[in-house]
């Protein structure tokens, strides 16, 4: 199930941006002064609130839907 519009934070979506821009977790984990576990929770989370099985399907659902 796939969620076009989801609710998301500011730093959800400061990591989409950096994630969509190929950013590895620890690339964005060190650009955003967190830890790669944090990014990757933070991923894990936005997946599910997708419905996306992965950042690629994620990615494309954002960009399709404006949402980045």
């Amino acid at each position: 199930m796939n969620n076009t519009n989801p609710a998301l934070t500011d730093r959800e979506t400061a990591i989409l941006r950096l994630l969509a821009e190929g950013q590895t977790s620890s690339r964005v984990a060190e650009q955003l002064s967190l830890s790669t576990e944090t990014i990757r929770w933070y991923r894990k989370r936005m997946l599910a609130k997708f419905g996306a099985d992965n950042t690629a399907g994620m990615v494309r659902i954002a960009i399709e839907n404006k949402i980045i």
